[in-house]
């Protein structure tokens, strides 16, 4: 696949994908096209050898693999993970704010936000809505409105004159925005208003009650490529669903001889502690039902695949911004367009070792594929990857690895337009071991 065709189709994955229940179903799609066949985790699995399967777990974590052709006790699996949610404003239960004839909606910081740049955006709503119908079934679907519908405003400088020198953000106060006015003695209903809108706009008509939902804001700018000559990407989310869709790409393009598999898993940005998180059980669960069904079932069946395995942490890099470069080590600052990072640091925050490290650098030499390096500052924290969620759960070789990107946790976030496809060249030969 051509870089531009690699970049236009990230950018529509981005589009399509504003929660990470839309990220799952926007990969569901791409891997049903490819002729993975579904699994449920409910049902019994009945897999066969070179095959090409996924599963779900609570609509935003995904599991895709392909079985291969080899004793996966003595192949093992080599493994891609990434994670479907980032940092964002999620709406409250209980969330109506009508004061000063403004309908507004209390919203809830999720993850490590950069707060500012949501000021002054304009903002749409989307996420996954559980209802009642007549019959009283529970039922749930995907909403996504797509238009601006709501913005943050800024306060005009003139009314705080030390804004651009000591402006800091309150979260529970500056942050609700304005979807509307409404008229004296009348109060928006959030539920009423997205029952009315499932009948309406999503013909969903025998909708009774909303019960509860999980929704929220984004930037309905569309990703872009920006610079003299196109250098970079621009877009919302790029922290971590670019690395989703190149671990999908390659996954889709490798060959069905080894045993591959991609998770994409929810919650990393708050630490991955669910069910549907890398701390949870949900990769490991996955894995003892492939290893019982063909065959290699038992215990040291499967601590042999598990050490006879790799797993790749693929989650963005941090790129030496040019003009916070004192934010860096001066020998570890990762350049835009100069490919992927191997990110290391000594306290495990990430997980690479040296072994895992020179594994990817021979792989990437292999593949033509430049390689950077990335350690925090020692007077600076690190933060951390599902990485060492992952080594430290199944004890298996693993490495940090990522593409270098600007304004991380940002409402709008940057990489190079030549980054997606160095990664997704070496991901593709890890994949087919070549």
């Amino acid at each position: 696949m051509s870089k531009q065709k690699l970049n236009r189709g990230l950018a529509d994955f981005i589009q399509a994908s504003p929660t990470p229940y839309h990220a799952v179903a926007s990969l569901e799609a791409e891997l049903q096209a490819a002729g993975f066949v579904r699994l449920n985790e409910a049902d019994t699995w009945s897999l066969e050898k070179k095959s090409s399967y996924y599963v779900t777990r609570g609509g935003s974590s995904i599991v895709a693999f392909k079985t291969g052709t080899q004793d996966l006790e003595t192949t093992g699996f080599h493994m891609v993970g990434a994670h479907t949610d980032s940092p964002c404003l999620k709406v409250k239960p209980q969330p109506e704010i009508n004061r000063h004839k403004y309908v507004q909606l209390g919203v809830e910081v999720y993850g490590g936000v950069l707060l500012n740049p949501w000021f002054d955006r304009d903002l749409s709503l989307a996420g996954r809505v559980d209802y009642q119908d007549k019959k009283g079934a529970l039922c749930y679907t995907l909403m996504n409105f797509e238009r601006p519908i709501a913005v943050i405003p800024s306060l005009a400088i003139h009314l705080d004159h030390q804004a651009n020198e000591n402006r800091s953000v309150n979260a529970q106060t500056y942050l609700p925005p304005i979807l509307s006015q409404t008229l004296e003695g009348k109060c928006f209903d959030l539920k009423k208003f997205l029952l009315e809108h499932l009948k309406k706009e999503l013909k969903i008509r025998d909708a009774e009650k909303i019960l509860a939902y999980d929704l929220r804001f984004y930037d309905v700018q569309p990703p872009a490529e920006v610079g003299l000559n196109n250098e970079y990407i621009t877009a919302a989310r790029l922290d971590n669903l670019l690395s989703c869709y190149i671990g999908l790409r390659s996954l889709i393009a490798s060959n069905s001889k080894f045993g591959s598999l991609l998770v994409c898993s929810d919650h990393e940005e708050v630490g991955s502690v669910s069910a549907s998180g890398a701390r949870g059980p949900f990769l490991e669960a996955v894995l003892d039902r492939i290893m019982e069904w063909l065959g290699s079932g038992s215990a040291e069946g499967k601590r042999r695949m598990l050490d006879n395995s790799l797993f790749f942490s693929v989650d963005n890099a941090h790129g030496i911004h040019p003009n916070f470069a004192d934010k860096h080590d001066d020998k570890h600052g990762p350049l835009l367009n100069q490919g992927p990072v191997i990110k290391i640091n000594g306290n495990q925050r990430y997980a690479t070792s040296s072994e895992t490290s020179a594994f990817y650098r021979q792989l990437c030499e292999k593949a033509k594929v430049p390689v950077q390096a990335f350690v925090v500052r020692n007077d600076m924290g690190c933060g951390s990857t599902i990485g060492p969620i992952v080594a430290g759960g199944l004890g298996i070789k693993t490495l940090d690895i990522g593409v270098p990107t600007f304004a991380m946790h940002s409402i709008r976030e940057m990489a190079g337009s030549n980054d997606a496809e160095y990664l997704a060249k070496s991901l593709k030969a890890f994949y087919s071991r070549q």
